[in-house]
């Protein structure tokens, strides 16, 4: 297992790298070294990752002697145990990587427990100012200390089956325009159910327009829109907002809908809801693009292609325009001097501006390259973008140049706040539609139904139910 060096350790393993013939900030390499690197990608994703791992090691890192091994850990989440349980020493758990694909949370866990490598002496300040600001930000901690290394980020976007939404627009005379807000969102689902319910003598039989993945996105930046900032963190003490007011709004434009038939949440992630016709819209990260629908899959026997249209990430009407920063980084662990060093190495070479284009194209992350970050740059690069890639890089681009970009702070226990919001409000409402749609089935009227449900009471037991679980994770 790697030990956690101590911080004047590692000052002194920073200083003695910063000694090479390329100059002050870049890191010298002593051949020959391997570097091993785990990541969540998937798919198309991980395919275009290990191309690239693969021209490094043909090319710089053969040149210099460095040898770079890619795995993949499966989920977010199985790769966050697996580094967790690294770092523990559990039975059975590897050693931890060179390389980790780490959110905030994680990375925060893993340095509080003094495994993370300190980036600071490895990057000069141009160098540093070559990145875009918010994305090099998330990953400084202790006041400026850069623990993440930025390589690939991605924000929400909207996706909807156009094919479909079409045959519903022509019919209501609804435009895509009143997609735009969320608040615009649940009263387009609710006509969008009331239609489909009134093209079948079957009562209450209406469709779901949407979905959203990232239920915890949602409550970080719908709060900031509406102008609270969820939780903050002073001198690495964190602090709760949740304020009832805000919380309210998140409940009536997603709670309220969802336990109504306007939205549901019925697949995995709702790439798969899109998949079946379970919904004709749903938010999603840009990053998901490889798992966009082209066909969509009625039933067993019955399917039909459809066209996908991108839009930006709905926002609430007259707030803060704000969108959630997200994609892991790439945190260094602590080790060999020349491991260190050789990571760094390889990461300043990812991200350079075409290579980094390279990845966002087949990915659907977005350049970290102030550079690259732009849709002129993306364009110049030669590389073949699909129209969809092209809609969905074109508004996340949008997105990073006209929001504030927002990043949930790291703390402890973060990891723990984080999964309470992502399934706190989604839970109740799925639990919820299901004894609603008992009591549809026993020959209710949807109102009836749903009366109990939609109460102020219900909510205000919700809400200091979650409360008080939040603060008292929070305080764990």
């Amino acid at each position: 297992m790697k030990q956690p060096c101590n911080s004047a350790l590692a000052a002194l393993c920073a200083a003695l790298l910063l000694t090479g013939c390329s100059g002050v900030g870049t890191a010298s390499v002593s051949a020959p070294v391997s570097i091993t690197i785990w990541s969540y990608y998937n798919g198309a994703q991980l395919t275009a990752f290990n191309a690239l791992v693969d021209e490094f090691n043909a090319t710089v890192g053969k040149d210099k002697g460095i040898v770079v091994s890619s795995t993949s850990q499966g989920t977010v989440s199985d790769l966050a145990d697996n580094v967790i349980n690294s770092a523990l020493g559990e039975a059975g758990a590897e050693e931890l990587p060179s390389i980790v694909a780490a959110y905030a949370d994680t990375a925060y866990q893993l340095d509080q427990m003094g495994f993370v490598a300190n980036l600071n002496a490895y990057l000069t300040e141009a160098e540093q100012d070559r990145y875009v600001e918010s994305f090099l930000d998330e990953g400084q901690f202790n006041g400026g200390d850069i623990k993440i290394f930025p390589v690939a980020k991605s924000v929400e976007i909207l996706a909807v089956n156009e094919t479909d939404w079409d045959v519903f627009a022509q019919a209501t005379g609804t435009s895509l325009d009143a997609l735009a807000t969320v608040e615009g969102i649940t009263q387009t689902a609710e006509a969008y159910y009331d239609w489909t319910d009134s093209l079948t003598p079957e009562p209450n039989d209406g469709k779901a327009l949407f979905g959203r993945d990232a239920m915890a996105n949602y409550f970080f930046a719908g709060s900031m829109q509406l102008g609270t900032d969820l939780i903050t963190v002073e001198n690495g003490k964190a602090a709760l907002n949740f304020d009832r007011g805000v919380v309210r709004k998140l409940w009536d434009n997603y709670y309220i809908p969802y336990v109504k038939g306007y939205f549901t949440a019925a697949g995995r992630f709702r790439s798969d809801d899109l998949k079946t016709g379970n919904i004709i819209a749903c938010v999603g990260s840009s990053s998901s693009a490889t798992y966009l629908p082209t066909t969509v899959f009625t039933s067993d026997t019955e399917s039909h292609p459809v066209k996908l249209k991108i839009l930006p990430c709905p926002q609430f009407r007259g707030g803060t325009p704000c969108a959630i920063q997200q994609g892991a980084g790439m945190v260094v662990t602590n080790g060999p001097e020349a491991e260190v060093a050789a990571s760094v190495e390889f990461l300043k070479w990812f991200t350079d501006t075409n290579r980094n284009i390279q990845f966002s194209v087949n990915s659907g992350y977005l350049p970290v390259m102030k550079a690259a970050n732009s849709m002129t740059a993306i364009k110049a690069s030669g590389l073949t973008l699909t129209d969809l890639m092209g809609e969905i890089l074109t508004v996340s681009v949008d997105t990073v140049n006209n929001n504030l970009l927002y990043t949930p702070p790291a703390f402890e226990g973060g990891d723990h706040v984080r999964n309470e919001l992502e399934h706190a409000m989604s839970d109740q409402a799925s639990a919820d539609r299901e004894e609603i749609l008992t009591r549809l089935r026993a020959g209710e009227s949807l109102d009836s139904a749903a009366e109990a449900f939609v109460s102020d009471q219900h909510f205000e037991e919700w809400y200091e139910a979650t409360l008080t679980q939040l603060q008292a994770l929070m305080e764990s």
